[in-house]
């Protein structure tokens, strides 16, 4: 069993407090588990989501643990096939999104006319607004598209709170755990395997 694992796990603060208070409690309680689970079950990072991780933590209350049960491996960016009508979906997908995203600053412009007291705030409620209308339920970085390509090479279980990741997981046939769920997944595989 293979598990790819994203940085919400960790560091987004609904999920990552089923593990710990804070991103090093929480990947100290994640280890514990995995060295439970050691030699059964096997637990991956992209290097860039890897990197994202130890930004949060530190890396020194963790060591050497976390080597031994975080397999760091890039995806086979290489010899992985992707459908094209992945291509086509995305393609569509952010043709909608910047639509949208047209819109949200559309309105934006319409209440600065009305409201022309409270510029700041109409500028920081246009760029919310966008962000979340382009940005939301996407794969929006190359770190995000590491993870999806690293699951589909191992025949892996992506976990993550992003719904994004978890979109396109869907769409590419790979396996996902929303990450609100793993640390109950990881009691059970305890139970089952430990």
């Amino acid at each position: 069993m293979r598990f790819v694992l994203d940085t919400s796990i960790f560091v987004n603060p609904e999920i990552r407090d089923r593990f710990g208070d804070s991103p090093t409690e929480a990947m100290r309680t994640f280890l514990g588990y995995a060295e439970r689970l050691f030699g059964k079950v096997e637990f991956y990072m992209p290097p860039g989501i890897y990197r994202e991780v130890m930004h949060f933590v530190d890396e020194e209350e963790l060591l050497p643990e976390i080597e031994l049960y975080v397999i760091k491996k890039p995806p086979n960016v290489h010899d992985i096939k992707i459908p094209a009508f992945v291509v086509y979906e995305l393609i569509d997908d952010i043709r909608r999104r910047i639509d949208k995203g047209l819109r949200v600053a559309e309105k934006a412009v319409r209440e600065g006319v009305i409201e022309t007291d409270n510029v700041d705030k109409i500028i920081q409620k246009l760029r919310r607004n966008y962000r979340k209308a382009l940005r939301e339920g996407i794969v929006d970085s190359k770190e995000d598209f590491e993870l999806i390509l690293l699951a589909k090479e191992l025949d892996a279980t992506i976990v993550s709170a992003d719904v994004g990741i978890l979109t396109w997981a869907q769409k590419m046939g790979i396996k996902w755990i929303d990450a609100a769920n793993f640390r109950d997944v990881l009691e059970g595989l305890v139970e089952k395997m430990g």
